[in-house]
C-alpha cells in the first residue's frame, strides 16, 4: 500500500513539472503583444520604425497622431511628459489583463528581431514590467544613491522603452499628473527608485540589454552582427543580441548608420532589400506629366572642362520644358562659356535665372536663393543642386534620383583614383568628417545600395514639398561653410539625407591647381584630372588600337595610329596661334642648345607655352605603350629636347628638305585635315620611296629618327597645315 502511494505521489510530481515546462515552452501568445508609440508627425525616422515593425509583424498602435508636440526638446533638456499623458489616456480603453504592452519611442528606434524572441526574453526576467537600461543617469544625478545596486550590467533606467502586462503598466502611469513638458525619464526614475512601488508594480531593468539596447553611453559596446540574410546588433560587453535598438540622446547619427543594415536593409546575401520599395516611376508618364525641376548650377571658382559640363547638362534625360535653370556664376573667367550655352540653348528651358559676377553675391546667399525659387514656386517638384565641378556622366541621373522618392538624395560621385566622395559616412565629435566603417566599401562599390548619411554635397536632389513644409527657413546655408550649415540644419529637423551608389553617376573634378592664364586651360589638366583630360583630348578609338588592330604600317617601320581627338587638335592650334610667337624659320635659334638649327621650321616649342611637362606626360601615357609594342625590346621614358608645333603655309614655309631627326624615334601628329584645311602636305621616306600624302587629323606617325628614315616634308600648296612633332630620346 505504501509502495503504491509513493508511485501515485511521484506521478503527480512528474505531471506538475511537465505542465510547468510545457507552460514555459508555449510562452505568451504573440497576439497578446501590442506595440504602443507616440508620433505626433510622420518623420523619416517614424517611417523607418514602421518598416522594421512590419518586417517582423508587430502590431503597432500610434498615439498623438497629428497633435502638436508640447513635450519639449528633450534631446538637450528634460521633457517628454506628453508621451506619458498620451499613454495613460490610451490605456483606458484597453481591458485585457493578459495583454502585453511594449511602449517604445519611434523616431529613433529599429526592431532587430520579432515578437517571439521579445516575449520569450521578457518572460525569462520573471517580472511584470521591464525597462531598458543605461550606463548614464539622467536627468537628476542626485538620485543615483537611490538606485538598487546590480552585480553586473547597467544600473540606470531608460524611459525610451519598457514592456509589461497591461494592469502593471496602468499602475505604473496611474499617478502621472505632470505637464506635457515635464520629464518622463524623471517620472519613471522616481517610480523605480521607490522600493515599495518597484515591488508593487514588479519592475526590473534589462541590465544586460537582452531586450533593449540604448546607444547613448554604449557605442563602444556594440557591433553589427551579420547573420544569414539578417543583421543584428551584438552587445559585446554582455554577449547579448538586443531585440530593440534605440538611438537615444545624441546618438541619432549612429542609429541612422545602424538602420542602413538592421534588420535586413542591407545584407551580404541579398544586398539592398529596400532600395526598390516606394519608388516613383516616371516610365509611363507623358512629357507634360513629368515633374518640374529647378536645376541650380553653382560656379564658385575657376573650374576645368566647363564647356563639357554644359554639353552633359544638355544630355540630361528630362524634358527641357520641365526644367528651370538657376545659374550662379561668381567667376568672370567662365562668363563666356555660360553666355555661349544660354545663347545657343537657353530657349529650350522653361525659365532661366542667372546671377553674374557683377552682382557680388556670395555662395551661401546664392544657394539660399536657389532653394527659395523652388520653395516659392508651387509647381516646383524638385530642386536639383549641381556644382560646376561635378562630372555627371550618367544622363539618367535626374530620373534615377526622382524615382528613389526620397526627401534628399545624392548620387555618389568620387574623385578619380582617390577615396574622396560627395558624402560622409559619419561625423566627428565636433561635427566634421569622420570615416564610417563601411565608407571605403561603399565608395569602392563593394556594398551597393541607398545609404542614410549625415552629409552630402556638390550634387543632390531635394523635394520641393519638403522645402515648403519642413524647410521653410530661408537661411539654410551660411557663409562660413555653406554645405556644413545646410546638412546641420537638415539633421536638426530630423530629415534623412541619402546617397545612392546603385548606379555609376560620374565623378568630381579637382580644381585646386587650375590656372587660367591660357586660352585653353583644360589642356594643362593631364595631371590634376587625367580621366577627364583623356575623355576630352584622346581619340575615341585610341583604346581599341591593339584589340581592333587599328595601327597601320604605311611604310617600313613607320606606324600610324589615332591619338588626338578633334578637340585636342583644334585646341593645340588655337593655343599656339593665341601665343603667336612663331619662329622665323632661320638657322639661328636661341631656344635650343648651341643656338643653331640645321633644319629649321616655323614653329613654337612646347616649353614656350609652359607645356613641356604635360607633353611628356602625354607621350609616356599614350605614345610609349605603342612604341614598346611596335619595337619589342626597346623601352623609353619619353625624354625629349624638342617638342613643337610646326606651321606650313605656301607663302611662308611650304615644305621641309630631306633630313634625319635628332631622335631615336619621332612622333608626328597631324593637327588639321587635308582637303578641308589645306592642300598637299605629307611626309616622304626617301630610302623606301614611300609617302604618306593624306595625313588624318589626330593620327600620329611613329618612326625612327636617325640613320634609316631619311625623310622630307612634302609641299603644302594651299591653306595652312599644322603638325605636332616630338624628337624622343635624342
Amino acid at each position: 500500500m505504501r509502495f503504491s502511494s509513493l508511485l501515485l505521489f511521484s506521478a503527480i510530481v512528474v505531471c506538475a513539472l511537465s505542465a510547468l515546462v510545457n507552460s514555459e515552452v508555449e510562452g505568451i501568445p504573440e497576439d497578446k503583444l501590442l506595440v504602443v508609440t507616440v508620433a505626433t508627425k510622420e518623420t523619416d525616422g517614424y517611417r523607418r520604425f514602421l518598416r522594421t515593425a512590419k518586417h517582423f509583424n508587430y502590431t503597432v498602435k500610434v498615439l498623438g497622431r497629428d497633435q502638436k508636440w508640447k513635450g519639449g526638446d528633450y534631446m538637450s533638456a528634460p521633457g517628454g511628459g506628453q508621451k506619458v499623458r498620451l499613454l495613460k489616456e490610451g490605456l483606458k480603453e484597453m481591458k485585457d489583463d493578459g495583454q502585453i504592452i511594449l511602449f517604445i519611442d519611434s523616431y529613433d528606434v529599429v526592431f532587430a528581431s520579432g515578437p517571439k524572441e521579445l516575449l520569450k526574453k521578457f518572460q525569462q526576467t520573471k517580472h511584470r514590467v521591464v525597462f531598458s537600461s543605461e550606463t548614464l543617469i539622467w536627468p537628476d544625478r542626485h538620485l543615483e544613491d537611490k538606485y538598487p545596486h546590480v552585480r553586473e550590467g547597467n544600473r540606470f533606467l531608460g524611459s525610451g522603452g519598457f514592456i509589461g502586462y497591461l494592469p502593471n503598466i496602468k499602475e505604473l502611469v496611474a499617478n502621472w499628473t505632470g505637464d506635457d513638458g515635464d520629464s518622463d525619464q524623471l517620472f519613471f526614475t522616481k517610480v523605480y527608485t521607490d522600493q515599495s512601488k518597484r515591488k508593487s508594480i514588479n519592475i526590473t531593468l534589462d541590465n544586460k540589454c537582452r531586450l533593449f539596447q540604448n546607444l547613448h553611453g554604449a557605442l563602444d559596446d556594440v557591433v553589427l552582427k551579420f547573420e544569414d540574410s539578417q543583421v543584428r546588433l551584438r552587445n559585446v560587453l554582455y554577449d547579448t543580441l538586443p531585440v530593440i535598438v534605440h538611438g537615444n540622446g545624441p546618438t541619432k547619427l549612429q542609429i541612422n548608420y545602424l538602420g542602413n543594415y538592421i534588420p535586413n536593409t542591407w545584407t551580404f546575401e541579398s544586398g539592398c532589400t529596400v532600395c526598390h520599395e516606394d519608388l516613383r516611376s516616371l516610365t509611363a508618364l507623358q512629357e507634360n506629366e513629368y515633374p518640374l525641376v529647378v536645376i541650380g548650377i553653382f560656379i564658385q571658382q575657376p573650374t576645368p572642362f566647363v564647356t563639357v559640363f554644359f554639353e552633359r547638362l544638355l544630355k540630361l534625360q528630362h524634358p527641357k520644358n520641365k526644367i528651370k535653370l538657376f545659374i550662379f556664376n561668381k567667376e568672370a573667367h567662365h562668363q563666356r562659356q555660360v553666355r555661349s550655352f544660354l545663347k545657343d540653348y537657353g530657349s529650350l528651358y522653361e525659365n532661366v535665372t542667372v546671377i553674374e559676377p557683377e552682382e557680388e553675391m556670395d555662395g551661401a546667399a546664392s544657394r539660399n536663393l536657389g532653394l527659395d525659387l523652388c520653395r516659392r514656386d508651387q509647381d516646383c517638384d524638385y530642386f536639383f543642386s549641381l556644382d560646376i565641378e561635378v562630372v555627371l556622366k550618367n544622363k539618367d541621373t535626374l530620373k534615377i534620383l526622382i524615382e528613389q522618392n526620397l526627401p534628399i538624395v545624392a548620387p555618389m560621385i568620387t574623385r578619380a583614383g582617390r577615396l574622396w566622395s560627395n558624402f560622409w559616412g559619419a561625423l566627428s565629435g565636433d561635427g566634421y568628417y569622420a570615416r564610417s566603417e563601411d565608407y571605403v566599401d561603399i565608395v569602392q562599390g563593394r556594398r551597393v545600395g541607398v545609404w542614410n548619411v549625415p552629409y552630402v554635397s556638390n550634387v543632390y536632389l531635394v523635394k520641393g514639398s519638403l522645402l515648403r513644409r519642413e524647410l521653410k527657413d530661408y537661411e539654410l546655408f551660411s557663409s562660413s561653410d555653406p554645405d556644413m550649415a545646410f546638412c546641420h540644419n537638415i539633421r536638426n529637423k530630423g530629415i534623412f539625407m541619402y546617397v545612392t551608389n546603385m548606379h555609376t553617376f560620374g565623378r568630381i573634378l579637382s580644381t585646386e591647381n587650375y590656372q587660367t592664364g591660357h586660352l585653353h586651360n583644360d589642356l594643362w589638366q593631364i595631371f590634376e584630372n587625367p580621366v577627364d583630360w583623356e575623355e576630352r583630348y584622346i581619340h575615341e578609338n585610341y583604346t581599341r588600337i591593339m584589340k581592333d588592330k587599328l595601327i597601320e604600317n604605311p611604310c617600313p617601320d613607320v606606324y600610324w595610329f589615332p591619338v588626338f581627338s578633334t578637340v585636342a587638335c583644334n585646341h593645340m592650334i588655337e593655343e599656339m596661334e593665341h601665343y603667336g610667337k612663331w619662329s622665323g624659320g632661320g638657322n639661328a635659334d636661341n631656344r635650343i642648345t648651341g643656338g643653331y638649327e640645321n633644319v629649321p621650321t616655323i614653329d613654337i616649342h612646347m616649353i614656350q607655352i609652359n607645356f613641356e611637362k604635360e607633353w611628356q606626360k602625354f607621350l609616356v601615357e599614350y605614345v610609349v605603350p605603342i612604341t614598346e609594342k611596335m619595337f619589342p625590346g626597346y623601352y623609353t621614358k619619353a625624354h625629349f629636347e624638342l617638342a613643337f608645333v610646326v606651321r606650313y603655309k605656301p607663302d611662308e614655309q611650304p615644305s621641309l628638305r630631306p633630313h634625319h631627326d635628332a631622335s631615336t624615334f619621332t612622333v608626328n601628329i597631324a593637327l588639321n585635315q587635308v582637303d578641308l584645311d589645306y592642300q598637299g602636305g605629307g611626309c616622304r621616306f626617301l630610302r623606301y620611296d614611300c609617302s604618306i600624302q593624306a595625313p588624318r587629323k589626330g593620327w600620329a606617325l611613329l618612326h625612327p629618327g636617325r640613320l634609316t628614315h631619311y625623310h622630307e616634308g612634302l609641299p603644302t600648296t594651299a591653306g595652312v597645315r599644322y603638325i605636332a612633332v616630338s624628337f624622343v630620346d635624342p
